[in-house]
């Protein structure tokens, strides 16, 4: 496994050439009928909200209530997933790495973009701009400063790097004052950039929805 620290861009006021090719052409086929925009728009609402990354909060929850669960997902991370059904396109080979007070994981993928969709849904954006590639590597705790998570200088970051072979979950660690929450609750708690590393879990405000 490699370990590198990179950085990212949150500017994201247009979307990019790509984003505007996939577009006229998904324009293109759908005015021929060639495509279903319905189709498109029920595969897109799968992978933002059911095919994570609510699966992958479902998993860290159950890590963080269930000791055993917790072990086998560090030790075969690819079993313990698919134990809960969640298996799929870029989730056939995944690594979980735990944060705790001395050590402090974070995701990227210097090449491209390889994500683990079956627990994470659809990539944001800055996850795959050449900014976050290049500077996760280069100053970490600057990147995880612009996520707002400031961590103590005692802690370690770690950064991993994605390939098409290995892809990473992050495990949050659990906030102080969780331990009468549900395991349904806990998992509303999680949020998919904790799970990628660039933000942590945190219990909601006093007077305020999870």
């Amino acid at each position: 496994m490699d370990e590198h620290p990179h950085g990212h861009d949150h500017d994201q006021d247009a979307p990019s050439d790509p984003a505007l090719r996939v577009k006229a052409l998904e324009s293109l086929l759908v005015d021929k009928g060639i495509v279903d925009p319905t189709a498109i728009d029920s595969f897109i609402e799968a992978y933002e909200h059911r095919i994570g990354p609510r699966n992958g909060a479902s998993v860290v929850a159950r890590a963080w209530v269930d000791p055993e669960f917790k072990r086998w997902l560090l030790d075969d991370a690819t079993a313990a997933i698919a134990s809960l059904g969640f298996t799929g396109r870029q989730g056939e080979h995944m690594v979980a790495v735990e944060n705790t007070g001395a050590v402090h994981n974070m995701v990227v993928c210097t090449l491209c973009s390889c994500y683990p969709w079956t627990v994470l849904g659809l990539p944001p954006v800055w996850y795959k701009s050449a900014p976050y590639r290049s500077r996760a590597v280069i100053d970490p705790r600057g990147v995880l400063a612009e996520f707002g998570v400031a961590l103590p200088e005692t802690t370690e970051v770690r950064v991993w790097d994605s390939t098409s072979e290995m892809r990473y979950l992050v495990i949050p660690e659990r906030p102080a004052g969780s331990e009468g929450m549900s395991e349904e609750a806990l998992a509303d708690l999680v949020s998919r950039d904790a799970m990628i590393g660039t933000a942590l879990v945190m219990l909601p405000a006093e007077g305020t929805a999870p």
